[in-house]
């Protein structure tokens, strides 16, 4: 019996303790977070996971890239007309300066598809212009399998530069785009060894020499794209700039430097593809929020030839994460208080978003963090409020109906008499201790309401209480579940305490059947005589009036013993003894139990002494059966234990014994071997 003074902490100690609300807060959110790891319903945050980290690093100004603009203004200052493509002789001219100032490498983000044989001399002059460079990277388009380009020369999907021109080049690179559904491109261009080209970005990193092309088994790994910033982040000129020296762009201004040449934000009719593309980095200044393919090409090529591109967790570990933040947010929260709860949610949401950011600024490393963030702790977080609510609703109305239950009239009468039993201290008292327990209650209770639960709970008690302990005086110490721990004998002495304790047992047994989620609730019950310490273990404020030592563990597991003998009543050869002949005893033989050292003599409790004659062939049946098998004649002992089966189809025992005699005939049994049967388990 475990009660705080003035209120139920004890009940919500208890209903805390068990695991139902962890277990499921932790189910919940790891479900959760796989399920949208690995569907399309998480996507989103998986994106907005990148996106983010963005949005608070420093934006990186690299110098190693220019870029040149073909833009309107270019257009303009350089005559050319608006509705057609530009000259490309004036492209001729870029390359010229780029070869006069010893440019690293010159990649065009521009489709020179075919030969235009009106401008002759234009094409010529390009040509030229590639073959004495010998450093350009040239795009090629690439082509979906469902279309075609009637008249065009292809390869593989692909769409290269013409062939006089490919011939000169110094590599060819596809000019495509891997968008994600809101266009942004987070990974660089994923083409299979079997494809005619790479990605245009890859094509001039493997022709300055970077690490990471020299290895064929990185061609097809997956990476993903370190933005320095947004638009216009990378230095830039218009292209008419460019083919001028003048104070702005002075002679020797691209030496060393890698040159990407490509549109920006201009089309010549309403047909024409925008090589736009909108970043991670947020729209904050009302600029423009996109940014042209050839930045994105030239930010690919950074990656590769800088090394700091991101790399994003395998697959399995991703997994293994939110498995893990899944179970300690959902076990830690559901074990939390609600303002706990909620601070703890608070405080593991800013660490997984400030672990991410330290990975991602630190080691261009990211992990779909939001999952976690968003998903999992909030809703951990629900989880334990709800739980909580749940449980302090639950525990209220135990206090409130049940309490009476939880105190003998007797003992409440004697605490009130003797304050002394209050204070902490115990004394050695000989006892008979009782443990209940409802067999299969977890899966009787599984999704019960929580008000059915109580209610039939405390009807339960109420009639295993008054009915049975009360009724003949016993002390009920705890309810532990859907167990019962009482004794008798304390604190009042009783002569004849062992018989009460059976005459309770045997109450409990004869009780009309009870019900709970339409199954029958059946009590198993264990018995044990012998001496404990037993008094208030607590304190001044705390009622903790209880017993402690070998013996209660005993009686504890001869309840447990119920569940491999399929019977209802166990009680250990002491109690038999000190509760006399008024009672009816089956002697079901030697145990060694888990935890204790010595045999236990075992009794099935079947009746009161006008009940014997009930049960009497039974018991010499089994008498009969039980002494050879003490004997080691396993033969004679099976046939006896079939004859008692005759009698009674489904007893437990002689069920129990015959599947021990197969067990024990592949054993070496002692020389002195009496008939004990060893359980390795409670």
């Amino acid at each position: 019996m475990s009660q705080p003074a003035g209120n139920g902490a004890s009940i919500a100690r208890k209903i805390r303790a068990k695991l139902t609300g962890p277990v499921i807060g932790a189910i919940l959110a790891v479900v959760a977070g796989l399920l949208l790891l690995g569907s399309s319903l998480g996507h989103k945050l998986v994106f907005l996971s990148y996106d983010l980290p963005f949005y608070l690093r420093p934006y990186i100004f690299p110098t190693e890239v220019e870029m040149v603009y073909v833009d309107e203004a270019s257009y303009n200052a350089l005559g050319q007309p608006l509705n057609t493509y530009m000259d490309r002789s004036v492209y001729a001219r870029l390359i010229d300066r780029m070869t006069r100032e010893k440019a690293k490498a010159v990649a065009f983000d521009i489709v020179f598809s075919d030969a235009n044989p009106d401008k002759a001399a234009a094409d010529q002059a390009l040509i030229q212009a590639v073959k004495k460079n010998g450093r350009v990277i040239l795009a090629a388009d690439y082509v979906p399998p469902s279309q075609s380009v009637p008249g065009v020369k292809m390869f593989n999907q692909f769409i290269p530069p013409f062939d006089a021109l490919e011939a000169v080049a110094g590599g060819v690179g596809t000019s495509e785009m891997y968008s994600e559904d809101d266009l942004i491109n987070r990974q660089h261009v994923p083409f299979a060894k079997e494809d005619a080209y790479h990605s245009l970005s890859w094509a001039a990193a493997a022709f300055l020499g970077a690490p990471i092309t020299k290895l064929q088994s990185q061609w097809t790994g997956t990476r993903w794209f370190n933005y320095y910033g947004p638009d216009k982040v990378l230095p830039f000129l218009s292209l008419y700039q460019a083919l001028e020296v003048d104070p702005v762009v002075p002679d020797g201004f691209f030496s060393n430097k890698v040159v990407f040449v490509g549109q920006r934000v201009f089309t010549r009719s309403f047909s024409d593809r925008k090589d736009e593309y909108p970043t991670p980095f947020p729209n904050l200044a009302n600029e423009n929020k996109f940014m042209p393919g050839v930045e994105v090409q030239a930010t690919a090529f950074l990656n590769l030839l800088r090394g700091d591109w991101l790399n994003r967790l395998s697959v399995r570990t991703e997994q293994i994460a939110i498995i893990l933040m899944g179970i300690l947010f959902g076990v830690g929260l559901a074990v939390s208080r609600p303002l706990a709860a909620s601070l703890w949610a608070i405080a593991g949401i800013g660490l997984i978003a400030l672990a991410d950011y330290v990975a991602f600024a630190r080691f261009q490393c990211w992990f779909p963090w939001l999952i976690v963030a968003v998903i999992q702790i909030p809703l951990a977080l629900v989880w334990s409020i709800a739980f909580n609510s749940v449980q302090l609703y639950v525990e209220k109305k135990l206090v409130e109906q049940s309490l009476s239950l939880y105190l003998s009239p007797k003992l409440v009468k004697k605490f009130a008499n003797n304050p002394k039993l209050l204070k902490p201290g115990a004394e050695k008292q000989l006892l008979t201790i009782l443990f209940s327990d409802i067999a299969s209650f977890t899966n009787i209770s599984e999704g019960m309401d929580s008000d059915d639960l109580a209610r039939s709970m405390n009807d339960y008690f109420q009639i295993a209480v008054h009915n049975c302990i009360h009724a003949t005086d016993g002390t009920v110490v705890k309810y532990i579940g859907d167990a019962i721990f009482a004794f008798w004998n304390a604190p009042e002495l009783q002569s004849d305490h062992s018989f009460r304790a059976c005459e309770a047992a045997l109450r409990f047994r004869d009780q009309p059947p009870q019900f709970m989620n339409g199954r029958e609730l059946v009590t198993r019950i264990g018995l044990h005589t012998g001496v404990a310490n037993v008094g208030n273990f607590g304190s001044m404020t705390r009622v903790d009036y209880t017993a402690l030592g070998e013996n209660i563990n005993l009686a504890s597991r001869m309840e447990g013993l119920n569940k491999y003998m399929g019977t209802r009543v166990l009680i250990t050869a002491d109690t038999r003894q000190a509760a006399g002949p008024k009672i009816i005893t089956r002697y079901l033989g030697l145990f060694r139990l888990k935890g204790f050292e010595r045999a236990v003599g075992v009794h099935e409790l079947t009746g009161r002494l006008e009940q014997e004659a009930v049960s009497r062939d039974l018991r010499e049946l089994f008498a009969r059966a039980l002494a050879a098998l003490a004997t080691g004649d396993f033969a004679a002992a099976e046939a006896a234990f079939h004859r008692v089966l005759e009698l009674s189809p489904k007893d437990g025992p002689s069920l129990f014994y015959l599947h021990q005699i197969e067990e024990l005939r592949h054993e070496t049994l002692p020389p002195d071997w009496k008939g004990e049967i060893t359980l390795k388990e409670k």
